[in-house]
Formats: C-alpha cells, sequence, structure tokens
C-alpha cells in the first residue's frame, strides 16, 4: 500500500472514531495538528510517513476520556495498522510517538526520541497555545466543570505526572501548570518561532483578563 493510501484510509477511521469527541479532541484538533506537522516536516530531515500516521492517530484514544488507560491509543492505532498491513517498523515508530507525544505535567523523562516524534509533538502543543490553545482550554474546563479562575488557588507547576492527571483547579491555573511552560519546550526551530508568537498572544489574553477581572478595564 502507498503513502497516500494509507494516509487517506487513516483519515477516515480517525474521522469516524472521533465523532463523538470533547471539542478540544476532535477530528478538527487532529486536522489542526496534522496540518502543524507536514508544515514544521518540511523543514526538516524526517519519514514524512510516520510523521503523517503520527499526527492522525496521536489522540485516537486520549486516556483522559478512558480513565486514564494509556495504553487504550497505543492498541487502537497498533489494530488499525496492521489491519492495512503497515509495515512493522513504521507501526512500532508510530505507536512510540504515541506513548511519548503527551505533556503529563512536564516533569517526566521520555524513553523514546526521533526527530518524527520531535515533529508531531511540537505540532500538537502548537494547537494547545495560542487562540486556539485558549479556546480548548476554556472548552475543557468547561466539560470538567472546573471554576474559571480562583484568586486563593495558586498554580502548581511541580506536580507529579499522577497528580497533573488528577487535577481539577480552575482554569486559569492550567496557563501557568501547561500552556505558557509550552514555549521553552519545543524541538525544532520552526515550532519554536510558531510558539514564540502565540505565547505572546498568550501573556496578552492574561493581562486583559486580570484587568477585568479586578475592574480596571
Amino acid at each position: 500500500m502507498n503513502n497516500h493510501d494509507i494516509v487517506s484510509k487513516t483519515i477516515t477511521f480517525v474521522k469516524e472514531k472521533l465523532q463523538n469527541a470533547e471539542g478540544g479532541h476532535d477530528w478538527f484538533h487532529i486536522q489542526r495538528v496534522y496540518k502543524n506537522s507536514l508544515l514544521i516536516a518540511k523543514e526538516e530531515v524526517c519519514n514524512l510517513t510516520v510523521v503523517q500516521l503520527g499526527a492522525l492517530l496521536h489522540d485516537i484514544a486520549d486516556s483522559k476520556f478512558h480513565n486514564g488507560d494509556e495504553t487504550v491509543g497505543p492498541k487502537t492505532a497498533r489494530a488499525f495498522l496492521e489491519s492495512e498491513d503497515v509495515d512493522e517498523v513504521i507501526i512500532n515508530h508510530v505507536i512510540k510517538i504515541i506513548e511519548n507525544i503527551s505533556f503529563k505535567g512536564g516533569n517526566f523523562e521520555k524513553d523514546f526520541s526521533s526527530i518524527e516524534l520531535a515533529i508531531v509533538q511540537d505540532a500538537d502543543r502548537l494547537d494547545a497555545i495560542g487562540a486556539i490553545g485558549i479556546a480548548r482550554t476554556f472548552n475543557y474546563g468547561g466539560f470538567k466543570n472546573r471554576t474559571l479562575y480562583d484568586p486563593n488557588i495558586a498554580p502548581n507547576t511541580q506536580m507529579t505526572k499522577e497528580e497533573y492527571k488528577n487535577n481539577d483547579s480552575p482554569t486559569l491555573n492550567h496557563f501557568y501548570e501547561k500552556l505558557l511552560l509550552l514555549k521553552d519546550k519545543m524541538n525544532t526551530t520552526s515550532g519554536k518561532a510558531i510558539a514564540a508568537e502565540r505565547h505572546r498572544y498568550m501573556e496578552g489574553f492574561l493581562s486583559q483578563f486580570y484587568a477585568e477581572w479586578d475592574g480596571e478595564k
């Protein structure tokens, strides 16, 4: 099977699988990450098929929506790719991307690295910052029925992976616990450049938010 066939079949599979997904982790999120990945990949020497499949399948079964089970995504992706007779080397690489892409509080060591993972991870992180990142953050906060902001609850930037998974603090805290940390965690040159722009946008949003909260504007 050629690259175009497997990519188009994967798109069909992912669209179907995520048709009822939460708004920040739906097909449109996948599509944006896929486009970001292609954009970054143009500047890097990489296996484009691995990048494409990794981007399309990276959130096929997000553990946040499966009782924290991190094995569901890799298993679902592997079963699909094997059913399409994709080369085992490619399958293994895509699974490694799915297993290692997540932020998880940012306080854990990855056990795998490749340029393809770096590209897809940057693409995924770009969708977590900027205007769309802000929208997704409040969308998910509403989905979890979290308060917008509580000045008495300080952000916790030193959470363990387990604490991060179970965190239910106000949505605004998530900016400090994840979103504002991503700029300095980008892997690629083009990823860093785009992230810097989106980071500045978020800082402007927070300034405006606090001013409005305090009745200054």
